[in-house]
């Protein structure tokens, strides 16, 4: 079936659940209006539709390939990387200093969001350029963003991210490449990466890789990395490109899904290299790149989960089968089940849940950098920082559940490659592993993020979400929906009271047994949140009635088969360490 990218609903959320026209009063966006919104997210819907999405089946099925040292991009993937790039979308949320449109985060986001589901494959692509050019926008040296970011964001050239070794997956302590001082004021860079995504290819000229790497004087452990930038070629100071690097792919893995977006071996073979930042706090400064990338793996998430749903109900409207109980038809649509209605609503809301949150942690991150005041600042950089955990893990295992509930539609025929379905499932199976598994997402919300100004983060947070609850349940106006502000209210409050137990034992094992099922809680809690402001939205608003009908009917649906599960989930996070501790290697059959 044909891709048709989701700008209404993205643009509902933009305008009128995360609040991105409070951007437009910063100077840095003062150009930010209606019209822009529209036609960047209408433009980035038709080179999905026309280009990418056309891509992502036959380069499904025709993957990467490696041969004599080299990567080659599924077939077509280079012509669609030149449309993307020419067209600027590498380009929106870039310093203008450096080539870059300076829109906001935001609005960023949601286009990935539509690249992400008419070809995950494709997008990871620029995804990780636009991590890097953050990073080193970040990090770097005056001389080495002259030389390096015009090129980055104009498209020109790509960027990857080198993290993982053998020996050491997500404990990054254990890294063992080394950068040794060339004489010349940089380095010779010696070692093996692995996991490296889009780490080659002969779509661009170049590639630009930051790698995680030891000083030969470096303290043991995670205090003793850098970062360091080495082009897959050199170079010069006046911007041209010179002789291969030392650098070269070992050869790529082969995957559950994402066939298409290679994932390299990376060999450094005493490889040129320069710092990127500080000696030792490469970590840190890698964590730049992370972070932008947990966000965008977030959205990942969503979109793969909007192809998935998007082929799932046309699936359901087109096959025929069984007596409706609503209609009386014999050989009847199976979207004229319930149950099967009653899946795709639940996938819907879902998608739309984890859209809101996405974009309201990129909202904040834009107020964070560019709000008029510090306070206002400090408060958006808190919130963005108590969102990004939840945003990745949750609509990461949101597009999980969506895509196998995606095959689950189809019934057989969803289990047969030829439809389709599988390759969505496939693909989003990868999401919650990326970028530190959602497992140490909700570690580091438990571990972290709670304790953030004394826990303030989370405190304005459920303060924000119990007001909303209050306001729904007293406005006469909102008294067709009242019963959402009850089911909000009731889990805002099961939310809080699992925090309170956390608050207690942050850092034992009774917080970390407790951590995933408090992200999902919040998540769940968030989701709902977003939902019901946008049904207050669409029943104070001037939208289309059957729009704004639709709308509160997700609201409704999720509130009554997900919020209220809340209080449940509350005994999974306080259940405590002592069961899992007694359930030994012996006991669970180890």
């Amino acid at each position: 079936m044909s891709f048709q990218a989701p700008v209404r609903d993205l643009l509902f959320c933009l305008t009128e659940i995360v609040g991105i026209k409070n951007l437009s009063r910063l100077e840095a966006f003062g150009h930010l209006d209606d019209e822009t919104l529209s036609a960047v997210l209408e433009g980035a819907g038709a080179l999905a539709g026309d280009v990418l999405a056309p891509l992502n089946a036959p380069g499904d099925k025709a993957g990467a390939t490696y041969a004599n040292g080299k990567v080659t991009a599924a077939p077509g993937f280079a012509d669609a990387y030149k449309a993307f790039s020419q067209g600027g979308w590498t380009s929106l949320a870039a310093d203008p200093d450096y080539g870059g449109q300076g829109l906001p985060k935001a609005l960023e986001l949601a286009v990935f969001e539509i690249m992400h589901a008419a070809n995950m494959a494709f997008s990871l692509c620029p995804m990780l350029t636009q991590g890097a050019i953050e990073a080193i926008h970040a990090h770097g040296t005056d001389r080495q963003k002259a030389l390096y970011l015009p090129k980055m964001i104009a498209g020109e050239w790509t960027g990857a991210m080198n993290l993982t070794e053998p020996q050491s997956g997500s404990d990054l302590g254990g890294i063992r490449t080394k950068a040794e001082p060339d004489g010349a004021g940089g380095y010779k860079l010696t070692g093996q990466k692995i996991f490296i995504t889009w780490g080659d290819h002969d779509c661009t000229d170049n590639i630009v890789h930051l790698v995680l790497a030891r000083l030969p004087d470096a303290p043991e452990g995670s205090r003793g990395i850098s970062l360091f930038l080495a082009p897959k070629r050199l170079v010069t100071e006046d911007g041209a490109l010179g002789d291969p690097n030392a650098l070269r792919p070992g050869g790529i893995e082969h995957k559950l899904g994402i066939h298409a977006s290679p994932t390299c071996i990376m060999l450094f073979e005493g490889a040129q290299a320069e710092l990127i930042g500080e000696p030792n706090r490469g970590l840190a400064h890698m964590f730049t790149m992370m972070n932008a990338a947990r966000l965008n793996v977030g959205m990942e998430g969503v979109g793969i989960a909007e192809r998935a749903y998007q082929q799932a109900l046309a699936y359901a409207l087109d096959r025929r089968q069984g007596r409706s109980v609503w209609t009386g038809e014999t050989n009847a649509s199976i979207f004229d089940h319930p149950d099967v209605r009653r899946t795709l609503a639940g996938m819907k809301a879902k998608i739309e849940a984890a859209r809101a949150i996405c974009l309201l942690t990129a909202v904040n991150a834009d107020l964070a950098g560019h709000a008029e005041t510090e306070e206002e600042r400090a408060a958006a950089k808190l919130r963005e920082e108590v969102l990004t955990p939840i945003a990745k893990a949750w609509s990461t295992d949101v597009g999980v559940e969506v895509a196998s509930l995606g095959v689950q539609i189809h019934g057989g025929m969803g289990f047969i490659e030829e439809t389709g379905a599988a390759q969505h499932y496939r693909d989003a199976r990868i999401a919650p592993i990326y970028e530190g598994t959602n497992g140490i997402q909700a570690m580091d919300l438990v571990g972290r993020k709670l304790g953030l100004e004394n826990g303030e983060g989370v405190k304005a947070l459920l303060a924000d979400m119990a007001a909303t609850a209050a306001a729904v349940i007293e406005d006469q106006s909102l008294e067709h929906i009242s019963v959402l502000g009850t089911r909000l209210d009731h889990a805002v409050e099961a939310a809080s009271s699992a925090t309170a137990w956390l608050n207690e034992r942050r850092s034992g094992a009774d917080g970390l047994a407790g951590a995933t099922p408090y992200l999902t809680l919040m998540g769940d809690v968030i989701g709902g949140w977003l939902l019901i402001k946008g049904a207050v939205a669409a029943s104070k608003g001037s939208h289309d009635p059957a729009y704004a009908a639709a709308r509160i009917g997700l609201a409704s649906h999720y509130a009554e088969t997900v919020m209220t599960q809340a209080p449940g989930r509350v005994a999974g996070v306080i259940a405590g360490a002592a069961t899992l501790k007694a359930l030994d290697a012996a006991a669970l059959g180890g």
